[in-house]
């Protein structure tokens, strides 16, 4: 058994937290190591996506004197 099998999961369709593979992959966010980490998986996804949105205005913006082009 994998190690990822001990953690917890957040159940995108149901918004339940989960232990192990109790639901499709397509279905599971994680792995967590805590179920209050796996708890707060749609506040972390909203976050991560927005560094990462951030981090590719930055590298959009990359040679360009700093400004991002219009």
């Amino acid at each position: 058994m994998s190690a990822d099998a001990e953690k917890y999961w957040y159940n995108l369709t149901t918004g339940q937290v989960e232990k192990g593979f109790e639901s499709p992959a397509v279905d599971r966010a994680g792995p967590f190591d805590t179920a209050e980490e796996a708890a707060r998986a749609p506040e972390i996804m909203k976050e991560r996506s927005r560094a990462w949105s951030d981090d590719e205005a930055r590298e959009d913006s990359w040679g360009s004197g700093g400004t991002a082009a219009h």
